[in-house]
């Protein structure tokens, strides 16, 4: 069982997946993310200027990119979420975890690892 400080955890990232992921729309950055929001993805600048920018790039360049959300649990400030990220239709995407440390009700922090989607897996488990 999730604490309600969890379960509105929780529902803050739905809302980021809402929001600003899944139609990829950085002027919704401001209402959900701490200004001083500090990135781990290496490949990404930190802070939520840096954000609304990356998104900016993305929107032009995955137009059509889709997020689904498996499965999200959270842990204290944590919450984490199992995700499919398509950049472009037809093709298969990655598997990503996404970790998001919340705190005063808006993202402050976030990690990721993920990897490509096999069409040839060893087993048939699947990866979601």
């Amino acid at each position: 069982m999730h604490t309600e400080k969890e379960l509105a955890n929780i529902r803050l990232v739905e809302r980021v997946y809402a929001e600003v992921l899944g139609p990829i729309n950085s002027g919704a950055v401001d209402g959900l993310f701490d200004p001083g929001y500090i990135q781990h993805n290496p490949g990404i600048e930190t802070g939520a200027e840096a954000l609304k920018a990356m998104l900016e790039r993305a929107k032009v360049k995955y137009p059509h990119a889709e997020h689904r959300v498996k499965r999200m649990m959270a842990d204290g400030d944590l919450v984490m979420a199992h995700v499919h990220i398509i950049f472009h239709p037809g093709t298969p995407g990655v598997a990503a975890v996404d970790i998001f440390r919340i705190e005063n009700g808006r993202i402050a922090e976030h990690w990721d690892v993920n990897q490509p989607v096999s069409t040839e897996p060893a087993n048939a488990n699947g990866m979601f």
